[in-house]
């Protein structure tokens, strides 16, 4: 079998007295599109937040290659903040930071690289407009190509389509589901609901009731309750 990119061995997570998530157990393997879906408040963000390391488990324990390379992390759009007198291309290129220090200049390379990343978001038209002037999704698509210009192995994003419409929402899962079965990425995502996901992956971790497992796609219609609410109502 593969070794999993990612591990979670009991966790227990938790902020303060309140306990989120329990006894959380997943193996991620390199290279998959994996959504990960539940209910509002049942603990997804929470979840991916631990395992890019910015919230310590209570109990067990994650193992990530972050040591070595960082993930290419997306928030959710609302905890960004809207006055950001920068243009689209100067947020884009924040992604090499990691790799520049503040007295070197671009090379060539790592400036087709951030020309790559605005033409994969349709964002080269807006490359020049700063962040205050974009619509949520504009704003969301930028923040995607700044995770995405990083060339990490792994990309993390919290709610990635939220202020998309359908036919935006669908281009964007595309080119995302693209990163993994073109370039290998493996791209984790909280979503907002279980619609369409079976087209896009064929595993799907589930986040309700303090628990987080990860199930077959195909075992979806036969989960009862707030499962089969959302996957009639799309969210």
């Amino acid at each position: 079998m593969t070794e999993p990119i990612i591990a979670c061995e009991y966790v227990t997570l938790a902020y303060g007295r309140e306990v989120v998530l329990r006894d959380v157990c997943l193996d991620i393997p390199p290279g998959i599109f994996l959504p990960f879906v539940g209910p509002n408040g049942a603990g997804k963000t929470t979840l991916l937040r631990a395992i890019i390391g910015l919230l310590k488990p209570r109990a067990g324990r994650i193992r990530t290659p972050f040591d070595r390379q960082v993930a290419g992390y997306v928030p959710q759009h609302k905890a960004i903040d809207p006055i950001y007198p920068v243009s689209v291309r100067s947020i884009v290129s924040m992604g090499l930071y990691p790799e520049l220090s503040w007295w070197r200049r671009a090379t060539r390379q790592q400036r087709e690289r951030i020309e790559r990343a605005l033409e994969m978001f349709a964002l080269t038209a807006h490359a020049d407009k700063t962040f205050d002037r974009l619509s949520g999704g504009m704003k969301q698509k930028t923040m995607l190509a700044r995770a995405f210009v990083t060339d990490a192995e792994v990309l993390v994003m919290d709610e990635p389509t939220s202020e998309l419409d359908a036919a935006a929402e669908h281009a964007l899962l595309e080119r995302l589901h693209h990163l993994t079965t073109a370039h290998g990425k493996t791209v984790l995502f909280a979503h907002h609901g279980l619609n369409h996901m079976t087209r896009w992956s064929d595993r799907i971790v589930l986040v309700e009731r303090g628990r987080a497992e990860m199930v077959a796609a195909s075992d979806l219609p036969h989960r009862a309750g707030w499962m089969a609410e959302l996957l009639e109502s799309g969210g």
